[in-house]
C-alpha cells in the first residue's frame, strides 16, 4: 500500500488518504509496469480543493499503477471498473473517481477505481501505457471475482474525460496484444460486458482535446497514429454496449468526440445509447444540482446496464 503524505486543506499541496477512504489499494503488476524506464516517474499527489469544499485530489507522475476497491454492503454481483480523466497528465481521485465508486456501492455495486500510468513518464511505448493497464485491470478483477463477491461476466467500464478515452480503448482494442502477459490473470478477458463513456475523449484527429492528443501522441503525430487511438475508427463486432453521455455545453472536449463514437457504434450494429444535455460543461461528474437534466445520467447508466445483463 502507498504511504502518502497527511492531507491538507490548502490547494496544491501534498495530499493523502482522509477518513473515509478505502484501505484496500491493489497493485496492477507483480513487478515494475512494461516499458519502465530506468528511473520511475516521482509520484505526486496533490489536494486542490480549498477548505469547506469536497476533496478534489489527483495523481500525477504515476510509476506504481493500482485499482481501489469499495464493497458495498451488500454485493449483488455487478462491477464497475471506474477510469477517472485529467488529460493524460493527471489522475482525478474524488469526483470522477471515489465519489462515483460510493454512488455505485450505495446501489449494490462494487466497484474499482483505477490509477493508470500517463503516456508522459518515459515510458515505452507511450501511447498504449493507459490501456495495458485497463487491460490488467478488467483482467485482475475477473481474476479475483469469488474474493469481492462479483459475477465475472457482470464488469463494466466507465470513464471519464481522457479516462473515457482509456475506457473506449478498451471497448475497441480489448484483444489487442499491448503487452507480454505475466501470469494466469492475463489469460482471461479484457473485455468490459458494458462501457459507459462521459463527456470522453475519442477523436485524436478533428475536435481533439488538445492536450490529451499531445499527452498521448506527441505534438505532431502521423495520420496512422491519428486513425488507430481514435476509439470511433476502431470499433467492431467485439465492442460491447455502450452509453455516452456529454454536455452541448462542452467547452473543453467537444460534443462531437460523443457524436462520432455514437455514429460508429450505430455503423457496427452496436447496442448503444447516447444522452446529449443541453447544459453541463466539462467534468461535471455527480456534482450537477439536480434542476440539471444532466444530473440523471446516473439512473440512466444503471438501466442501460439492466438491459444488457446487470441486475437490479
Amino acid at each position: 500500500m502507498l504511504i502518502l503524505a497527511a492531507a491538507s486543506a490548502s490547494v496544491g499541496v501534498a495530499a493523502g488518504p482522509v477518513p473515509g477512504d478505502p484501505t484496500e489499494i491493489l497493485p496492477l503488476w507483480p513487478a515494475l509496469p512494461p516499458g519502465a524506464p530506468a528511473t520511475l516517474p516521482p509520484e505526486r499527489f496533490i489536494e486542490r480543493a480549498t477548505a469547506g469544499q469536497p476533496h478534489d485530489r489527483y495523481a500525477e507522475q504515476i510509476a506504481r499503477p493500482t485499482i481501489t476497491v469499495f464493497r458495498p454492503q451488500r454485493p449483488n454481483g455487478n462491477a464497475v471498473l471506474l477510469v477517472p480523466g485529467g488529460g493524460y497528465h493527471l489522475v482525478v481521485t474524488d469526483k470522477e473517481g471515489y465519489e462515483t465508486a460510493r454512488w455505485l456501492n450505495a446501489r449494490g455495486i462494487t466497484a474499482f477505481v483505477l490509477r493508470y500510468r500517463l503516456p508522459g513518464g518515459g515510458w515505452a511505448h507511450r501511447a498504449d501505457v493507459p490501456l495495458q493497464d485497463a487491460q490488467r485491470a478488467i483482467r485482475l478483477v475477473r481474476a479475483h471475482a469469488a474474493g469481492f463477491q462479483i459475477n465475472p461476466e457482470r464488469v463494466a467500464v466507465m470513464g471519464f474525460s481522457a479516462g473515457g478515452h482509456v475506457a473506449a480503448s478498451l471497448a475497441v482494442r480489448h484483444a489487442a496484444s499491448v503487452y507480454e502477459p505475466v501470469d494466469a490473470a492475463d489469460r482471461l478477458s479484457a473485455r468490459p460486458d458494458v462501457a459507459a463513456l462521459l463527456y470522453p475523449v475519442i477523436s485524436m484527429g478533428e475536435h481533439a482535446h488538445p492536450g490529451s492528443r499531445d499527452e498521448l501522441l506527441g505534438k505532431a503525430p502521423a495520420a496512422a497514429d491519428v486513425a488507430a487511438y481514435s476509439p470511433d475508427r476502431t470499433v467492431g463486432a467485439g465492442t460491447p454496449p455502450t452509453i455516452l453521455v456529454h454536455a452541448v455545453d462542452d467547452d473543453v472536449v467537444p460534443v462531437e468526440n460523443s457524436l462520432a463514437m455514437f455514429g460508429a457504434l450505430r455503423a457496427a450494429h452496436i447496442p448503444a445509447e447516447l444522452h446529449v444535455f443541453e447544459k453541463g460543461g466539462h467534468g461535471f461528474g455527480l456534482r450537477l444540482p439536480q434542476t440539471n437534466s444532466a444530473a440523471r445520467w446516473p439512473d440512466l447508466f444503471l438501466a442501460f446496464a439492466q438491459t444488457h445483463g446487470f441486475i437490479g
